[in-house]
C-alpha cells in the first residue's frame, strides 16, 4: 500500500513562526537522515490529522511529496495538544530503500473468541504487547504483524518468538530476550471461587481423616 502526502519546504524557524503556522492550518515539522541535510517542513493540518488517524501511516514507508520532490520517509515522532485535537509537530526520517531499517509494527490478534482458554476454559486475554519492534529493508515492511491465539489455554502467553513473521523480517530483541504477547487467564472472581472450592475440598478431607 502506497502512502502519500504534501510537504513544503519552510524557512522561518522558531517558536513565533510555529504558532503563525498552526494558525494558518499547518503543521511545522522537519525530515532529516540519509544523504541530505535536515530540512525544516510544513504541511496541511487537516490532511496529515486525518491521515494520522489511520494505523497504517504510523507503520508503513511513506512517499514525501517535498515541493515536487519525492522522497521516501517514516514517521518518527508525533507531538499533539495537550488536551485539543492540534497536532504540534512531526518528524519525519529519510530511508534507503538498499538498508536494512527499525520500525515498530502494530500486532493484529486473531481467534482470541475461539482459542480454548476463551472459548472452553472461561479465561480472557490480556494483551501484553500491541506493536513489535522489527528489522527489515523498506520494500519487506509490513503493515501489521497477526498474533493467533488459537491454541492458547487458560495459564499459556504467546511469546514474541512464536510470532509468524513476513519473509525478510525479524523481530529485534536483546539476547536472551522472548516478552509475553498475550495471555489467557482466569478472571478474579474465578480465580477466587476456584481458591474457595479447593479450600473447602481439603477440609472435607481433614474431616474424613
Amino acid at each position: 500500500m502506497s502512502i502519500e502526502f504534501i510537504a513544503s519546504k519552510r524557512t522561518d524557524t522558531g517558536s513565533g513562526a510555529s504558532r503563525r503556522l498552526r494558525h494558518a492550518g499547518k503543521i511545522p515539522g522537519i525530515v532529516y537522515g540519509g544523504s541530505g541535510e535536515p530540512t525544516m517542513i510544513e504541511m496541511d493540518h487537516n490532511d496529515l490529522y486525518h491521515a494520522l488517524r489511520k494505523e497504517a501511516f504510523h507503520a508503513s514507508v511513506l512517499n514525501m511529496n517535498l515541493d515536487g520532490a519525492k522522497e521516501t520517509v517514516l514517521l518518527r515522532d508525533v507531538q499533539m495538544h495537550p488536551f485539543r485535537k492540534i497536532v504540534m509537530h512531526l518528524d519525519f526520517q529519510r530511508i534507503d530503500a538498499a538498508h536494512a531499517i527499525h520500525q515498530k509494527v502494530p500486532l493484529h490478534f486473531i481467534n482470541a473468541d475461539t482459542c480454548p482458554g476463551v472459548k472452553t476454559q472461561g479465561g480472557i486475554v490480556s494483551h501484553v504487547m500491541n506493536e513489535v519492534d522489527v528489522k527489515c529493508l523498506p520494500g519487506d515492511l509490513p503493515e501489521f504483524i497477526e498474533a493467533d491465539l488459537a491454541g492458547l489455554s487458560v495459564g499459556n502467553s504467546l511469546h514474541v518468538s512464536q510470532l509468524k513473521l513476513p519473509k525478510g523480517v525479524e523481530a529485534v530483541l536483546h539476547k536472551g530476550e522472548d516478552p509475553v504477547v498475550a495471555a489467557v487467564s482466569l478472571p478474579r472472581a474465578a480465580k477466587a471461587d476456584e481458591a474457595a472450592a479447593a479450600a473447602a475440598a481439603a477440609d472435607a478431607a481433614g474431616d474424613k481423616k
